[in-house]
């Protein structure tokens, strides 16, 4: 066997162990991984970072995605494993747009607000619209985020016009 070979065999063990720690945590909300879906978002990885030109030492970024999103309304033990592959093809892609001048945290804190208050589980949306505003800023100079480790961010920047639900009801009101 050769050494990289050896290497690459050491870390996917290393990696499946974490995804095995990682389900257990998962299952609290109904949410689990089969060996087979491991070895899927394993394959996927694989493909994104080097789709990205990424490389990762030691701990892998899917547990922490794991453990910030599975608590999320907007995930199902139907969409978990799909969910996941794009929240890593998504986390790699903006670790990219916004030249790792945010931390793994604070990407996927925003995120996370992002996903839940804002796009309400669209992906498409957060990743083309919500991430594709805050990179820009970042890319601009933009480091507010580092005071609010990335909670509260997208509302400096937001330029869509939101639903208002007190609005709402007070305009209902006056038409009846």
């Amino acid at each position: 066997m050769s050494e990289k070979n050896w290497v690459e065999l050491a870390n996917s063990r290393m990696w499946m162990e974490q995804m095995r720690e990682t389900n257990r945590y998962a299952e609290r909300y109904g949410l689990t991984l089969s060996e087979e879906d491991m070895e899927l978002l394993l394959s996927e990885k694989s493909r994104i970072l080097k789709s990205e030109g990424r490389i990762e030492f030691g701990r892998s970024i899917l547990p922490q995605i794991i453990q910030t999103f599975c608590d999320s309304s907007y995930i199902s033990q139907d969409n978990y494993v799909d969910t996941l592959v794009r929240l890593q093809e998504i986390f790699y892609l903006y670790k990219n747009e916004m030249h790792d001048e945010i931390t793994d945290e604070e990407l996927l804190s925003f995120m996370k607000e992002q996903f839940e208050e804002v796009c309400f589980g669209d992906l498409q949306y957060l990743e083309s619209t919500c991430l594709d505003i805050f990179a820009q800023a970042v890319r601009a100079g933009y480091g507010g985020f580092r005071e609010t480790g990335g909670r509260g961010e997208f509302s400096r920047f937001d330029i869509v016009e939101r639903w208002d639900r007190d609005l709402y009801l007070m305009a209902l009101s006056q038409k009846f």
